[in-house]
């Protein structure tokens, strides 16, 4: 039978995965988490795809991992969970690192709130479009825990160390225009006008060189790491390939005749 709480679209060159579990604020389950981190790769590996929207169904984008599961003892990591020998626990293909390894832009719709494992799933995309209805909530500590699905290595980086400790130690909530102030968040809307406005990014994603676009993003997340003489020489050898492709070609041409580019993907 079809898992149909992650929805999954492809609209033009825009794939949009749908966490859909409206009536618990799309709390994930273990079979979600299988399902998102194979529709992740089925977007990434499609050549139609050039950007992906992940957001949620109903009032919130997601609430965490499901308590109701790790109160009977049948969520992740619980020692039910442990001794189940179906369980995968393959940290490669979960949705963290899924993300995170992604060459495709990723765009986060907070179309309501993201609490815990939601929380580091939207900070795991390239951007942040939120309603003003929607919060960060970085609960971890309230319930004994820690950011355990990125956040502890993505909010360092995004905020400093100062105010990363900040937001991880009190574990408070952030509405909008503290989510837009510290740069967790890019874009935020209050009406569908404004919605659309926001959402426009995508297009404007979807408008360039799709291989031009996946190139920075690699490179962008290999220099998180690397020394600056061998980035630079890695930036080289994307430069010389893509050089090599008919969309270069036809950027240099649209460029030099002052019309949009027709961008292929090859």
């Amino acid at each position: 039978m079809a898992n149909n709480e992650v929805l999954y679209a492809v609209d033009g060159h825009v794939a949009t995965i749908t966490l859909n579990r409206p009536e618990r604020l799309n709390a994930i389950t273990r079979t979600m988490l299988d399902t998102l981190g194979e529709r992740l790769l089925q977007a990434n590996q499609d050549p139609q795809v050039r950007a992906i929207v992940l957001t949620g169904a109903g009032k919130a984008f997601c609430v965490g991992l499901d308590i109701q599961d790790a109160l009977s003892g049948d969520s992740i990591g619980s020692e039910k969970s442990n001794n189940n020998v179906h369980v995968n626990l393959d940290l490669r293909i979960a949705p963290p690192t899924v993300l995170h390894n992604l060459d495709k832009p990723c765009i986060c719709l907070l179309n309501g709130s993201a609490a815990g494992y939601g929380m580091d799933l939207a900070l795991g995309c390239d951007m942040r479009i939120m309603s003003h209805e929607a919060k960060l909530s970085p609960a971890f500590v309230k319930r004994g825990v820690v950011p355990e699905s990125g956040g502890t290595w993505y909010l360092p980086r995004m905020l400093g160390w100062s105010k990363a400790a900040q937001v991880i130690f009190t574990g408070k909530n952030l509405d909008l225009q503290q989510s837009l102030e510290l740069g967790l968040a890019d874009y935020g809307f209050s009406n569908e006008e404004e919605k659309v406005q926001a959402m426009s990014v995508v297009d404007d994603i979807c408008a360039n060189a799709p291989l031009a676009v996946q190139s920075a993003k690699r490179l962008m997340r290999m220099g998180l790491s690397e020394r600056f003489d061998d980035h630079v020489h890695h930036v080289f050898l994307q430069f010389v390939q893509l050089a090599r492709t008919q969309d270069f070609q036809e950027g240099m041409r649209s460029f030099l005749e002052k019309r949009p580019a027709r961008f292929t993907g090859q």
